[in-house]
């Protein structure tokens, strides 16, 4: 493409999600709440595992950075999206969407990482549980989040640098809600190659190797208790899996599930980006807490000591009115 039709952009316009204008406000309320579900959820499981020490585990360790990493993924994102429905203005400027793009690859490949290190978690559990506090020592589960934070780190900046190398044409206009690399690419006049290349090479690190840590981890569970099966085993294992299995299932199984059947590649595009950037963040913190009885106690003793407290700092004034 010839110089002529080239600019310098300074900023792009997102369509958002396709609805009719008469649809704005209905959805601008169904995002706040999801997102402030989101956030506030996510929050209390962090809180409640850092109050009560009984959750100070591998796994919960684990859960915490998992509930962290989930609320930014959704602050990435729904924030300027819930702006531009409520001032009806599309824009972003050149270095917030190049932002926005860094923080999205990068959360997206810790909560990859991260759901892979816990699938190994509740593999160590089930399959060594003599040795579980030996294999998972506090050194070890410190190296694995630093992991999980440092390969996305490294790879979303490598997508950065590869992206503001690149120089874009007159359109600016992006169907997404958000700045999503592949929809910038589209519309950039230089040569991608090298960046559909890296994407390709790197897709693998950061999607497949942490799927098939989950898939390697759960058929080996699997195998073990299939040795000896019986009613108590599948029981206990359905217990320390279940959430983990089911937060798996939901966040991989929608993603394939968009990508595979719909018929329309933005709609795919769209519809994935929703589903975990929205939903699945909002729907961890419910799994997490409905099916399982440490964070159950947990949030039961946090009520009582609030309700303690309160009682407590009532107490001296209905004192002084009973005299």
């Amino acid at each position: 493409m010839g110089p002529e039709n080239q600019s310098s952009v300074s900023e792009f316009l997102l369509l958002g999600l396709p609805m009719r204008p008469g649809q704005q406000r209905g959805f601008f309320t169904l995002f706040l709440g999801m997102y402030l579900t989101t956030v506030l959820g996510n929050l209390l499981i962090i809180l409640l595992i850092r109050l009560d020490s009984r959750l100070h585990t591998p796994m919960y360790f684990f859960l915490s950075h998992l509930a962290f990493s989930d609320i930014s993924l959704s602050s990435v994102t729904v924030p300027k999206m819930l702006m531009n429905m409520q001032t009806r203005q599309q824009s972003i400027s050149y270095v917030g969407c190049i932002a926005q793009v860094y923080f999205f690859i990068h959360f997206v490949g810790l909560d990859n990482f991260l759901l892979a290190v816990m699938a190994y978690d509740r593999y160590v559990a089930i399959c060594h549980p003599l040795h579980y506090t030996t294999i998972m020592r506090e050194g070890l589960c410190v190296l694995l989040v630093s992991v999980s934070w440092i390969l996305p780190c490294g790879t979303a900046l490598l997508h950065t640098l590869l992206l503001v190398r690149l120089s874009f044409c007159a359109n600016n206009t992006i169907s997404h809600f958000f700045c999503d690399l592949a929809a910038l690419l589209k519309l950039s006049c230089s040569d991608i190659s090298l960046n559909e290349l890296v994407i390709s090479a790197e897709g693998g690190m950061l999607l497949f190797l942490p799927l098939c840590i989950i898939l390697g981890s759960y058929v080996r569970i699997g195998t073990i208790i299939l040795r000896v099966p019986s009613t108590e085993r599948l029981l206990k294992a359905f217990s320390t899996c279940g959430s983990h299995l089911f937060v798996v299932s939901l966040y991989y199984g929608t993603l394939s599930g968009v990508y595979f059947f719909s018929s329309s590649w933005d709609f795919k595009d769209i519809t994935a980006s929703v589903m975990y950037t929205v939903v699945t963040p909002m729907l961890n913190p419910f799994i997490y807490s409905l099916r399982n009885r440490d964070i159950k106690q947990a949030l039961e003793m946090c009520v009582n000591r609030v309700t303690i407290f309160k009682w407590q700092s009532l107490h001296p004034l209905i004192a002084v009115r009973s005299k």
